[in-house]
């Protein structure tokens, strides 16, 4: 958890405007989940990307599983022209979201988040539907088990309504 505070300090501390949109966000929720690196979704505005690759460069990002020596300039050019990124950093892996599955673009995401405290800082969150949403588009074996425990805790938030 030390790596995730970490990060989102980074984040925070760089102005980055994002929203936690992977495992930070389930347990946000509430629901008992591990997760060992931070995704979100990210505002491809100009200005962000530049603040965005400052902060990258200052952790020494570099692409996840990309070969040794291939060319990669870490720059709000570059970042504009990709979408996702995953991102191994002196403080652990980073994924960047251009576009969260099943929801959009950042734009669209801030429409269907909210605010959220998490290890002393306040975060931008997917909404436990929208997060669910997510999940189950994405498909994934680890993304499908989460979601009995998630789909719980938000009827569990209806019927408190």
């Amino acid at each position: 958890m030390k790596e995730i505070e970490s990060q989102i300090a980074l984040l925070t501390g760089f102005q980055v405007d994002f929203i936690v949109v992977g495992g930070v966000a389930v347990i946000m929720h509430g629901a008992i989940h591990v997760t060992y690196d931070l995704d979100v979704c990210y505002s491809r505005e100009s200005e962000n990307l530049e603040r965005l690759a400052q902060a990258l460069k200052s952790v020494n990002a570099r692409l996840r599983g990309a070969p040794a020596g291939l060319p990669f300039v870490l720059d709000a050019r570059t970042l504009k022209q990709g979408l996702n990124f995953t991102f191994e950093t002196d403080i652990g892996p980073i994924d960047l979201l251009g576009e969260v599955a099943g929801v959009g673009t950042y734009l669209e995401a801030i429409k269907q988040s909210l605010r959220g405290e998490f290890l002393g800082h306040e975060l931008q969150l997917l909404s436990l539907d929208h997060l669910i949403m997510a999940k189950r588009t994405a498909g994934r074996t680890k993304d499908l088990l989460v979601l009995p425990e998630l789909e719980a805790i938000l009827e569990a938030q209806q019927s408190d309504n």
